[in-house]
């Protein structure tokens, strides 16, 4: 079997254009097109319908394609295995990775991970939640850093680091900022209602902390009045900070800088859990397993558990 054949066969359908493809297999588009001809004379059938800006799959080029995803991923487990038989540590590791906090876990626990296995090759790629759940479920990728609520999690297999409560800021000037609790005690617990009529910059509407915000507020009764939807978390609190907004976010974005925020929980203590991802048949290496230890450790060090609250929420009344 042809693996390199396999990969070319895949890239042209993942870029649905042969030019691109080749761009990115850093080969001719003359000498692929040539792979492609020799494939389809083999097969005695066409796997890409042909136009100058679309190249998608025919039904027999969707067989193939998903055939050789498999293929490919059987061959990489097929090495790891060998390589943890060998204990060689080595071979090839595909990591996703959340903007922002997945990010600044790997650069944290890189090092610790190249020092034990020196001679894996480690890919860390920044992708969005239900894009690397698309692409483990392909095969395209070993394992993915997420954060995500207990029911958007997939058919594939995840493993639990922790959990983090999303947290309700406003303004430290703001009338109901009085109250909230004094540093250092545990956040005080709010009536989402009491803010019907505020302004809000939320995540944008495809993230995973967007889905649990939604849910917020269609428990409260209300639809909330957007201001802006973002990408950043962090700008969330950058904007409630300069008075414009009320936001909803993690807590890890509060500790060590809530200075002009007033920060409160709600009272069914919304969490979010940071998860590790892979396909459910696949094989987890020594790295791929080393990663996630790390990882764990990682969250272990640097997330504030949910607050379990038996108080009330505050109201304007109190």
């Amino acid at each position: 079997m042809d693996f390199k054949q396999l990969e070319y066969i895949i890239k042209i359908a993942e870029e649905n254009n042969i030019t691109k493809a080749a761009e990115k297999l850093y080969i001719s588009q003359s000498a692929l097109n040539q792979q492609l001809l020799k494939l389809e004379r083999e097969l005695g059938v066409q796997l890409f319908h042909r136009s100058r800006t679309d190249w998608g799959l025919t039904q027999a080029g969707e067989i193939y394609v998903q055939g050789a995803r498999e293929a490919l991923r059987i061959k990489k487990d097929t090495y790891n295995k060998i390589n943890d038989i060998a204990k060689s540590r080595r071979g090839s590791l595909s990591v996703g990775l959340t903007p922002g906090r997945g990010i600044r876990m790997f650069t944290s626990i890189y090092p610790v991970l190249h020092k034990d296995c020196p001679e894996l090759v480690v890919t860390p790629l920044e992708m969005t939640v239900h894009s690397q759940q698309k692409a483990i479920a392909r095969g395209e990728l070993d394992i993915g850093f997420m954060i995500m609520g207990a029911r958007q999690r997939g058919s594939d297999s995840y493993i639990t680091l922790g959990s983090e409560e999303m947290v309700v800021i406003i303004p430290e000037g703001h009338p109901l900022s009085r109250l909230a609790a004094p540093p250092g005690e545990p956040l005080a617990v709010i009536d989402i209602g009491l803010l019907r009529y505020e302004p809000f910059v939320l995540m944008y509407r495809e993230s995973t902390g967007r889905e649990v915000c939604d849910d917020i507020f269609e428990a409260a009764g209300f639809a909330p009045n957007i201001l802006l939807e973002t990408s950043n978390t962090a700008s969330i609190a950058t904007m409630v900070r300069s008075t414009l907004c009320c936001g909803i976010i993690p807590r890890y974005y509060i500790e060590g800088q809530s200075e002009g925020l007033a920060c409160f929980v709600l009272p069914e203590h919304p969490s979010l859990d940071l998860v590790i991802g892979y396909r459910r048949d696949s094989y987890l290496s020594y790295g791929a397993r080393l990663f996630i230890r790390l990882a764990g450790e990682y969250w272990k060090n640097n997330l504030t558990a949910p607050q379990s609250s038996a108080s009330a929420p505050v109201n304007e009344g109190e």
